[in-house]
């Protein structure tokens, strides 16, 4: 091949990675091998129940709209929709990502600050991947005729059951790509507080060049800019998989068990509608009280305010020592038995830091 037609080749393939942009580019990485132990991997764990709420009341239909309850004339009371709203089932399709991450560690970074100095802090982040895996949970609908003696068909029993789908409905359209947006919560536990996570572009570089080292076209996404990639379905001979880092500053360094609570890994939630907290003329909604489903995993850290070290981090709950002091440890974990990570039901905002 001739120098000019080299070089022609070199521009072509320039072009052709500027047209495809970084989403096509993070697919194009060949994904990084790591040793045994070093990724854990959390499988999505998508139940029956969650596609439904109810039956339950619609608190807002007999508020808003006066007048609905009477008695039909030609109709079961039942059929009214005063009755109705009284015993409704809720049903949706329930979409879950994997999630794969790194050993928690830590990094001094040079911040800049409001005052255009710069402050050294230290960093606690953890490398992550999420993936979609396809076969979301759907309710699928069975309709079942009874036909009377006359040939006719009487009653119609609807019943649903549980079934699997790659479409889901996203910012209003089916789609069957998902979309990250995470939500990490840092909770000290026996101090009862909890840390937001923290976007810091100063950190970003030192820990792509350490957490993926020669790999100079290894995307890694903070936790804003992670949610703008499209996840698509990943599967054996397709790894769509997405990385991301989450960081945190000012940690307490006197804590010895903590939980990170992540949302956003799907869209499964629970809700409680407060007797009397909707009143006429409320948005609906209004006094709703939500609870999403948010990934707990588990850690503790024998070490001191002395010198932090990412060492003394340890993933699970600590499993040593007396009976007694084994079920004191469990208490602050919300677990009866040792487990490194469990699902449970949170509300977004994190309760206020224990003073």
């Amino acid at each position: 091949m001739s120098r000019r037609a080299a070089l022609a080749c070199l521009v072509a393939l320039a072009s052709l990675l500027s047209a495809i942009g970084p989403a096509a580019a993070q697919r194009a990485v060949p994904p990084r091998q790591f040793a045994q132990g070093v990724v854990t991997t959390i499988p999505p764990k998508p139940e029956t129940k969650e596609m439904f709420s109810g039956p339950r009341p619609l608190v807002e239909v007999p508020v808003s709209i006066p007048g609905l309850e009477y008695d039909p004339k030609r109709a079961p009371k039942t059929s009214t929709i005063f009755e109705r709203s009284k015993e409704a089932t809720l049903r949706r399709t329930i979409w879950n990502l994997e999630f794969s991450f790194k050993p928690m560690r830590m990094v001094h970074v040079d911040v800049p600050q409001a005052s255009n100095r710069m402050q050294r802090q230290l960093v606690w982040y953890m490398v992550y991947r999420v993936r979609n895996l396809g076969s979301h949970i759907t309710p699928i609908e069975e309709r079942e005729e009874v036909k009377l003696e006359s040939g006719e068909v009487g009653r119609v029993h609807v019943n649903f059951k549980r079934g699997t789908t790659n479409d889901v409905e996203l910012f209003g359209r089916k789609t069957t790509d998902l979309r990250f947006f995470p939500h990490f919560v840092l909770a000290s536990l026996e101090y009862d507080k909890e840390y937001l996570d923290r976007v810091i572009p100063a950190a970003l570089a030192p820990i792509k060049a350490r957490e993926f080292p020669g790999r100079t076209d290894q995307l890694l996404y903070d936790s804003l800019s992670i949610s703008e990639v499209p996840l698509k379905v990943s599967t054996e001979k397709e790894d769509n998989g997405v990385w991301g880092v989450v960081t945190w500053t000012d940690v307490d360094l006197r804590i010895d068990y903590f939980a990170i609570y992540i949302q956003g890994l799907t869209n499964a939630y629970r809700f409680e509608d407060p007797a009397g907290a909707y009143k006429s003329g409320d948005p609906p909604g209004t006094g709703r009280q939500i609870t999403k489903k948010s990934l707990q995993l588990n850690f503790w850290r024998p070490g001191d305010t002395v010198d932090p070290n990412e060492e003394e981090i340890r993933y699970g709950c600590r499993t040593d020592g007396t009976p007694e002091e084994q079920a004191k440890v469990l208490a602050e974990y919300g677990i009866d038995k040792p487990i490194d990570h469990l699902w449970v039901y949170r509300s977004t905002l994190a309760p206020p830091p224990k003073k």
